[in-house]
């Protein structure tokens, strides 16, 4: 009975530090990388919001949605700063993520996160925007144009999910616990320690075969993952996709905006054969075009996805200009 009660104890203490451990790491990380910028309520959540450049006649505001796991400094990190020359960028962390928050009734499936897109624009913008969406915010800014047309002007998408998978990438394995219960207390002792412990190898999975930057850990945000609040979202977010992915996916055909594809040859996440060349199967007028490179485009390659991007809005304001010359 005493050896029982001493290893109970034991168990206590370990984790009473490693919640510790926890809580001390999700504030020196908020402390080194506070928000930066402001603050727009919609149904549901409260968005984190950074706003660059200004709209111009006929040019569309330009929104950015950033993926799994990540928040809006992947597009802070160059991306936005390259294109606010031109054109108005908001950036956005999606709901639950970064320093955005969702309500706990909230759901976090694709429906629900692009009816909070689609009320931010309404909240921002003067009229549609286009829409930027990297990994499974390419599954985001799609819903969004099906469910919402009148607010998305174009899409340009980087290295986006569009299909469903059965398996879980490796690295995204330790978000698929199930219970709502289990998964507060992993991200509350376990997740972050083992974060840190496999950062080196998440890393190389996620952005090879191209290399990580020196500074993504604090200009690209990559801290802000090291905080309970990060892993409970990202788990959220990516057990929420069979809910509504398929059904999403069944409706590509009655896409009626422009929609542009940029791919790395060698993503390590998502294949572009089973996300890019298959949505351009289904898509009317789609465009794929390939890279050498991973899955992090908008942070390795800042400036080939600020022209492909430029490019995509560009077409579309060009040919929103014959059609009113031919009209």
């Amino acid at each position: 009975m005493n050896i029982l009660l001493a290893i109970i104890g034991i168990l206590a203490v370990i984790l009473a530090m490693l919640v510790l451990f926890t809580w001390y790491t999700a504030r020196k990380v908020e402390s080194l990388l506070p928000p930066k910028g402001r603050f727009v309520d919609v149904p549901g959540t409260r968005l984190h919001v950074r706003d660059f450049g200004e709209e111009h006649p006929g040019r569309p505001a330009i929104l950015m949605i950033h993926g799994l796991a990540g928040q809006l400094s992947h597009y802070t990190y160059g991306v936005a700063g390259k294109l606010a020359a031109r054109h108005r960028v908001i950036v956005v962390d999606r709901p639950g993520s970064g320093y955005s928050t969702r309500a706990p009734e909230t759901p976090a499936d694709l429906s629900t996160q692009a009816a909070a897109m689609a009320a931010l624009i309404r909240n921002l913008a003067s009229g549609p925007c286009f829409v930027v969406g990297h990994s499974l915010g390419g599954a985001v800014a799609l819903t969004l144009a099906l469910e919402h047309p009148q607010q998305v002007a174009g899409l340009a998408l980087l290295a986006p999910l569009t299909h469903i998978r059965e398996d879980v990438p490796p690295v995204f394995k330790g978000l698929t616990i199930e219970s709502p219960l289990k998964r507060k207390l992993v991200a509350w002792t376990l997740a972050i320690p083992a974060s840190i412990k496999n950062s080196k190898a998440t890393l190389d999975m996620v952005f090879g075969p191209e290399a990580v930057p020196k500074d993504f850990a604090t200009k690209g945000g990559g801290l802000l993952g090291l905080r309970p609040s990060a892993f409970l979202s990202a788990s959220s977010d990516l057990q929420a996709l069979p809910e509504r992915l398929p059904l999403v996916q069944a409706r590509y055909g009655e896409l009626r905006v422009p929609v542009s594809i940029l791919y790395g040859k060698d993503d390590r996440i998502l294949d572009w054969k089973a996300n890019g060349q298959a949505l351009v199967d289904k898509v009317p007028g789609a465009r794929l075009e390939l890279v050498e490179g991973g899955h992090m485009l908008p942070i390795t390659q800042v400036e080939g996805t600020a022209a492909f991007i430029e490019t995509a809005v560009e077409s579309l304001s060009a040919g929103a200009a014959r059609d009113a010359a031919a009209r």
